[in-house]
């Protein structure tokens, strides 16, 4: 049996988590590991590459502006760049998928080429906002033209005269910088994007990385246009969002103590860390090196009580995408937790305030909505029942971390996207001790 627009889980509890665990590659690395390699001069080998639909879409866009990319190995492509100046006009609409970020990115990218270009998505992104990205880029001197609303598609007309331009963005998004940035490559001069809050810095490790000079700190990045990029090796690192399931069922299943390997800690991404410890999570850390620019650490998970604290909004920005998880560590705390400052969660692939909301009342947790959070009452016996994840891949893996405490059954709905993200969570959570089957 299944909801109407994909199939669902049975969810329950299962066995401690033990062992060692690889998760896939990071979704962020992927995408940019891609683009910036077909704009390089020479071939590069990308180990680690996410084998997941919005990765693959990137993938296939590229392909479709006449980059050679090939595939002799799941999670590895050889990308034979073209040169900064080298894409082809493709041939129709470019099909984005579900990857927000791949859209974002790409308004920048190809802003700045002689061709028109139109970016589609999936209804879920289709319903996404783009003026964030648009507004900015248009102060550049790009010509994009959005859906009613501001949602796509983007229709973007190539061949304008970029100019560099300092930007403080509205809104704290890797995102929106990242298009600014890699609109920059294109412009005439300097383009400077400050930040109200720092966030994740792969574009800039991996320009570096690929030889663009490029200077940024936290909350600040600046790069002139007219220079070039030189082919390299990239390795992805494991992603720490993938990883933030089982980060998060290993302290809260009694008698779990998992090894996570390799997994990628950008300190703009790991904030989901900082404040599972502040809850009395016990999580060590085993710095393991770098990978595509990034730092890597081994990270050893034992279970631990937790206690609800108030989310540091520090942190809130270097999490993002770990609030739904964060929720179920949350409910299954001895005391509430409280979160601010994250609006920011109610634009992603859902609602993603009010899905969580909604899914942990239907498990008997009492959760109080605000416009910018969430106040969860922690304390609360799991109970079974059914929940919707409206298709986010993000909210289904976290009711099956829910699952893994619930008294009874749970029934997971529309949970195909996942394979947006994390193809094969399914088995992978089974093969750690899940309880986790087909519904």
């Amino acid at each position: 049996m299944s909801s109407g627009n994909g199939m669902d889980w049975i969810a329950s509890r299962g066995a401690p988590l033990r062992g060692e665990l690889s998760v896939p590659g990071d979704k962020s690395v992927s995408h940019r590991a891609i683009m910036l390699a077909s704009l390089a001069d020479g071939s590069s080998r990308i180990d680690g590459f996410l084998e997941g639909e919005d990765a693959r879409a990137t993938e296939t866009i590229f392909r479709r502006m006449g980059v050679r990319i090939e595939a002799p190995d799941p999670g590895c492509r050889i990308v034979h760049g073209v040169g900064i100046d080298g894409l082809r006009a493709p041939d129709g609409p470019l099909d984005c998928g579900n990857a927000g970020t791949g859209m974002r990115l790409l308004a920048g990218l190809l802003a700045g080429q002689g061709f028109d270009s139109t970016l589609v998505g999936d209804a879920s992104l289709s319903k996404r906002p783009m003026r964030r990205v648009t507004v900015p880029l248009a102060r550049m001197g790009a010509r994009i033209e959005t859906g009613d609303g501001g949602v796509p598609p983007l229709r973007i007309h190539g061949g304008s005269a970029l100019h560099g331009v300092e930007i403080e963005t509205e809104v704290a998004s890797a995102q929106v910088k990242s298009a600014l940035l890699l609109a920059g490559l294109y412009a005439q001069g300097t383009t400077t994007v400050r930040e109200p809050h720092p966030t994740r810095d792969y574009t800039e490790r991996m320009l570096q990385a690929l030889g663009w000079p490029i200077e940024f700190a936290p909350g600040f990045a600046r790069l002139e246009g007219g220079h070039r990029l030189s082919a390299r090796d990239i390795v992805v690192p494991a992603d720490f969002s993938s990883a933030a399931f089982f980060i998060v069922a290993a302290t809260l299943v009694p008698g779990s103590e998992l090894c996570l390997r390799q997994v990628g800690v950008n300190p703009r991404r790991t904030g989901l860390l900082h404040v599972l410890r502040l809850m009395g999570a016990d999580i060590v850390e085993r710095p393991a090196g770098e990978q595509g620019g990034e730092p890597v650490s081994d990270l050893l998970v034992r279970h631990a009580p937790l206690h609800g604290i108030e989310v540091p909004q520090a942190h809130v920005a270097d999490m993002i995408d770990e609030f739904p998880v964060l929720f179920v560590a949350a409910a299954c705390a001895h005391s509430d937790t409280v979160v601010r400052g994250a609006a920011e969660l109610r634009v992603k692939e859902s609602d993603r305030i009010a899905t969580m909301a909604t899914g942990l009342r239907a498990l008997g947790v009492q959760v109080d909505e605000s416009p910018d959070g969430a106040i969860i009452r922690g304390g609360a016996t799991l109970g079974g029942g059914s929940v919707q994840s409206h298709g986010d891949h993000r909210i289904a893996m976290a009711f099956a971390v829910a699952a893994q405490l619930a008294q009874g059954e749970v029934r997971i709905r529309d949970v195909a996207n996942v394979a947006t993200s994390f193809p094969g969570f399914d088995s992978l959570a089974v093969g750690a001790g899940f309880g986790l089957r087909a519904g």
